[in-house]
């Protein structure tokens, strides 16, 4: 298959029309052509200078943590500058008017992970907005959603739970690609000039095939994302970002470790034994994580397989997981620091978009219960997704 880059560097006609116009690229270290090339060196190669070079959370090459801030500034591998889009605050997640001032098109190429949390797809909103706004062209390079672009599972986002984690009202896990994603936000926000937003359609894509199955290069998108059996689970394993469990920060199993100083490992996995989760198991692990959360500690928990990827649900295995966990620790708690820069909500709320899930966690209600009560609103965004699916 080819994705939205090798599609836009097989159009003689897109790349004579940008080489005669000031570009600006939205990218990060995923951002490649099918032989590994970044997007910045493919378009040098055409006769294409970026005039400026955009990068989101993590920054250009996916160096930063989660959370923490980049600066703007010189990059030595691009010879560029390059202007962040995750800085100290929320006005740094959009661009300013200067950024934009004296270019003619923006090429946005994000390469999404296919859960509500993963914020690149925003920064992409906000970019392509303002730069339609102000009367930019936007060309959006497609890429696969890595988990599959089918499958859909979970609640909307209360319009008092708006956050950078969850800045739309969408399933937890969407089934889009970033193409449809932000074809349809544009229509519903009536996007001024958004006959201006033209999306480079992936080639041979079978929405239905995880990353693996396409033939591609995995290139970390994030720094704790760094294989695709991390992906898979990340819908339900980021929830424990929310919570004072390490979710493997800091070891080389992110989001597949789960664990505290603290934690009972037979008994938590005995307990998830009784649940019957579809397609997955879980063994006994001790880890150190060397940064965040227990840093340089011993953590008792456990590690996740999925067994089974048509079977497994992983919001459902997220919620279970929680409710084990702080039905069997006393010293289980809720993060209560500032995340995402909102300081008056706690974490969790602001993942699950709603505070009624943490409810029902605290008040023992069974996880299947929890994610039945969620099938409505997943089935209303099955419904709203259908018109903007462009790969059948």
């Amino acid at each position: 298959m080819q994705t939205g880059l090798d599609v836009l560097l097989a159009q003689e006609e897109t790349l004579r029309h940008l080489r005669a116009k000031r570009v600006g690229v939205l990218a990060h270290a995923a951002s490649i052509d099918s032989r590994g090339v970044h997007i910045v060196f493919a378009l040098r190669e055409n006769g294409i200078e970026c005039a400026r070079i955009f990068a989101p959370e993590h920054g250009l090459w996916g160096v930063a943590q989660d959370m923490e801030s980049v600066d703007s500034g010189y990059d030595a591998i691009v010879d560029s500058h390059v202007v962040s889009l995750y800085g100290s605050s929320l006005q740094s997640l959009r661009p300013d008017a200067e950024s934009l001032a004296d270019l003619d098109v923006i090429v946005i190429d994000i390469q999404d992970i296919g859960a509500r949390y993963y914020t690149f797809v925003y920064t992409a909103l906000f970019l392509a907005q303002a730069a339609l706004a102000k009367g930019c062209e936007v060309y959006v390079v497609d890429r696969p959603n890595p988990i599959g672009a089918s499958a859909i599972e979970g609640n909307f986002v209360d319009a008092e739970y708006r956050s950078f984690v969850g800045m739309r009202s969408m399933a937890t896990r969407h089934g889009m690609t970033t193409c449809e994603l932000l074809s349809m936000w544009c229509e519903e926000d009536a996007t001024p000039n958004r006959e201006n937003l033209h999306c480079l359609w992936m080639q041979g894509y079978d929405r239905q095939a995880y990353f693996d199955e396409t033939g591609l290069f995995w290139t970390p998108p994030s720094p704790n994302m760094p294989t695709i059996e991390t992906a898979i689970v990340y819908p339900g394993m980021c929830l424990i970002e929310g919570t004072n469990l390490s979710e493997g920060r800091g070891t080389t199993r992110p989001f597949e470790y789960i664990g505290a100083p603290w934690v009972k490992p037979q008994a938590t996995i005995d307990a998830l034994a009784c649940l019957a989760l579809p397609g997955v198991v879980f063994r006994a692990v001790d880890f150190r994580p060397m940064f965040q959360k227990h840093a340089m500690a011993v953590c008792h928990g456990i590690q996740m397989f999925v067994s089974d990827r048509q079977a497994f649900r992983p919001l459902l295995t997220g919620i279970a997981i929680l409710s084990v966990m702080s039905a069997l620790h006393d010293e289980f708690d809720w993060r209560r620091e500032v995340y995402e820069f909102e300081g008056d909500k706690l974490a969790i709320d602001l993942l699950f978009g709603t505070s009624e899930v943490r409810a029902a966690i605290e008040s023992r209600e069974s996880p299947f219960a929890i994610a039945s009560q969620m099938q409505s609103q997943t089935d209303r965004w099955r419904d709203l997704r259908e018109p903007w699916l462009h790969y059948r």
